[in-house]
């Protein structure tokens, strides 16, 4: 799908939404008013949401449906130095992304596969290790699908050279949100076992790896003349979609447990295929790779340590 069709979709979105009655009646309203009916509409979704999932999941998927959230926002907290700076050293941008990259490995690792396999051995004895093979590469070719069918380009293309062409930006912005879907939903099937640890420390790891991907959306956007607080909500919407995993990881599994195995190998096979499709090459681009290889290992000792401290 080419850009042009990415837009044709956006435009068609954009003019249901205009279309709708209620939110005539909403723009309709003065701004400030507009502003507190925004802010019930949201505050009564929440109640809705966390109280539901309370009621029929327990305290468990409200602290993971929690977590998902502050892990997405985590995309705006790295993206804050773009409101500071147009651009920042490839060093260290480069370091950023390598130690993300680590991060989400050890993450995947210890905090979906190893348990994943356990879990699945206590299903099918000595199958566990199979189940969640199966569920690694399901999650790599969802990704593979997404990759050929939806519109964006990638970490490793340059945007500089497209700077002056605002398509291939929200491409760019567009990657980013597809890969925080199954980010969000992997946290989702954490807390969704009834793991408090594990969902925790994968929590954690996925706010570490989103900051670095809240920078390299936000400081394209400052480059090209955007306000620089509306470039940070930017990068902060993106992440935002992982709470929609998230909530879909802990009711999948929280319904049908057996799936279990299965959806932490698609999730864990989902995280690597990004870090080895988009993180990894974007590190290697400029040719200067040692730092951000040496960044990777560190990101990866930190999360083997927070996994082993919060055990």
């Amino acid at each position: 799908m080419s850009a042009l069709d990415f837009n044709s979709i956006v435009d068609k979105c954009q003019s249901q939404l205009n279309s709708s009655v209620y939110y005539q009646k909403l723009q309709a309203l003065p701004k400030n008013e507009r502003w507190i009916a925004f802010a019930v509409l949201f505050i009564a979704s929440q109640i809705i949401i966390f109280g539901s999932l309370y009621l029929f999941f327990g305290k468990v998927a409200v602290i993971g449906f929690l977590a998902s959230i502050l892990a997405g926002l985590a995309t705006g907290v790295g993206a804050l130095p773009a409101a500071l700076f147009k651009k920042v050293p490839n060093s260290v941008y480069n370091g950023l992304l390598g130690g993300a990259a680590g991060v989400m490995l050890a993450a995947a690792a210890f905090s979906l596969l190893v348990p994943g396999i356990e879990y699945g051995n206590e299903l099918w004895p000595d199958k566990g290790l199979w189940v969640v093979a199966a569920g690694m590469l399901f999650g790599a070719f969802f990704l593979h699908f997404a990759d050929k069918k939806l519109p964006h380009i990638h970490f490793k293309d340059d945007l500089n050279e497209h700077s002056e062409s605002l398509q291939k930006i929200w491409l760019f912005i567009f990657a980013i949100t597809i890969h925080n879907f199954p980010e969000g939903m992997s946290v989702g099937v954490s807390f969704g076992t009834g793991d408090m640890h594990n969902g925790i420390v994968l929590a954690i790891a996925i706010a570490l790896q989103n900051i670095p991907e809240g920078l390299a959306v936000a400081l394209p956007l400052v480059a090209l003349g955007y306000n620089k607080l509306k470039a940070v909500g930017i990068a902060t919407l993106t992440g935002l979609v992982e709470p929609v995993g998230g909530l879909l990881g802990i009711t999948m599994v929280s319904i049908f447990s057996p799936l279990l195995p299965f959806a932490m190998g698609f999730a864990a096979g989902a995280m690597i295929f990004v870090i080895s499709e988009e993180i990894i090459p974007e590190t290697h681009s400029n040719g200067r790779s040692r730092f951000a290889t040496f960044a990777l290992m560190i990101g990866f000792i930190i999360m083997m340590a927070l996994e082993n401290l919060l055990g």
